[in-house]
Order: C-alpha cells, then sequence, then structure tokens
C-alpha cells in the first residue's frame, strides 16, 4: 500500500527543452548541437552537466549561472514547461488520499518557480534547498522525512536510472521508472532497470489506476 508519492522533476514533472536552449543561446551555439551533446554523455552515463564542458571546454557552470541571472537570462519556468498529464495525475492521486511530493535535482531558484505554479502537490523541494544532490542516499534520506510514510509505502517516481530509481531502491523506497525524456528512453528495457522498478510507466496518469484503484 503506497500512503506517498515522491516525483522527480526534470522530465517527468517539466520537460528539459527550455533549460537546453537557453543554455545553447547564452552559449552562442545552435541549439541541436548542445542537445546532440547531452545525449552524446547521456548514453554514456555521465552527468549532463558535462555536455557543457564539451560545449565550452574549461567553463565554470555555477559563474555561467550566475552570469546568466544577473543578465536577466537566468531559469523560467511557466505552464508550458509542464508535461500535460502532470496536473490531472496529481490530482487525481492527491484525491484518492495520497500525499504528493515533487523533489528534484533543481537549484533553488527552480524550485521558488515551480511553487508558484501552484501543482496539486503537498510539498516542493530541491535539492538546492536541501545542500545535497541525487544520487547521493542523503537525497533520499530527506526524501523519507519529507514523505512522512514508512519507505515501503513510499513511491520515488523519476526517469532516470542511475538518479532516480538505483538509488532510491537501495534507500528501501519503491520505484516507478518512467519512459519520458532521454534518459527514460534509453534505459527503459534494460535488465537493471526491469529488475529494479517496481513499476515502468509510459505516463503518470497509468499511476491513477495502478495506485489509486
Amino acid at each position: 500500500m503506497i500512503e506517498t508519492i515522491v516525483f522527480d522533476v526534470g522530465e517527468t514533472i517539466t520537460r528539459d527543452d527550455r533549460y537546453w536552449k537557453s543554455w545553447a543561446d547564452w552559449l552562442d551555439m545552435p541549439p541541436h548541437t548542445l542537445s546532440a551533446l547531452v545525449g552524446a554523455v547521456v548514453a554514456l552515463g555521465r552527468d549532463n552537466a558535462e555536455a557543457l564542458r564539451l560545449a565550452r571546454p574549461g567553463i565554470d557552470v555555477a559563474a555561467e549561472y550566475r552570469a546568466r541571472e544577473a543578465a536577466g537570462r537566468g531559469e523560467h519556468l511557466d505552464e508550458s514547461d509542464i508535461y500535460p498529464d502532470v496536473r490531472g495525475a496529481l490530482a487525481a492521486l492527491q484525491h484518492a488520499g495520497l500525499r504528493i511530493v515533487i523533489a528534484g535535482n533543481q537549484t533553488v531558484r527552480a524550485g521558488q518557480l515551480l511553487r508558484s505554479l501552484c501543482l496539486p502537490a503537498d510539498e516542493i523541494m530541491t535539492s538546492g534547498d536541501w545542500g545535497v544532490a541525487k544520487p547521493q542516499q542523503e537525497f533520499f534520506v530527506r526524501v523519507r522525512e519529507i514523505s512522512q510514510a514508512p519507505a515501503n509505502r513510499t513511491l520515488y517516481v523519476g526517469d532516470h536510472p542511475a538518479n532516480d530509481i538505483f538509488p532510491a531502491k537501495a534507500a528501501g523506497l519503491r520505484t516507478a521508472h518512467l519512459r519520458r525524456g532521454p534518459w527514460g528512453h534509453l534505459w527503459a528495457d534494460t535488465p537493471e532497470v526491469v529488475e529494479a522498478a517496481d513499476w515502468r510507466i509510459n505516463d503518470l496518469m497509468e499511476l491513477v489506476s495502478l495506485i489509486a484503484g
């Protein structure tokens, strides 16, 4: 029996299109080039920030992030960045009595922007808020705390096996792998994901029948 569902953010709740296009514009390069580099590092199992270091060797990502903010070209999220199944699925799950939490590897600013969208969620937190990021186990300790339910009654939903499914499983949580975004599609049918994920889903509305039903 699941009491709390915790959702990853990037490519689970939000699309990453705008994020990477904004970086391509800032680095003055074609968006397709940066997207291809992101795909390459994803396929190699490396952190997606490596795509920025391939695009501009020696880049200080944190310093460039601050420069973007200072120039008024920083992070932005609005309704168009939210996947179309998100509001309906979260609202239905919440209506069924489940506690809904959103927690992923995002900045403090991204957390503020997410909260401003008034999504059907009881809590929205980011790695920036907590000062610890996935796949570190300390992140999932925080997830267990904010869940307010036993680990085996908490479900973590995400697209990235190495950042979401494997460490969440190691923390004793139930897991659902979402076939969405490059990470979700690339590894959806690998034996490791098939073994680790309690459920494998193609969209968030499937959770309404699987969990709430």
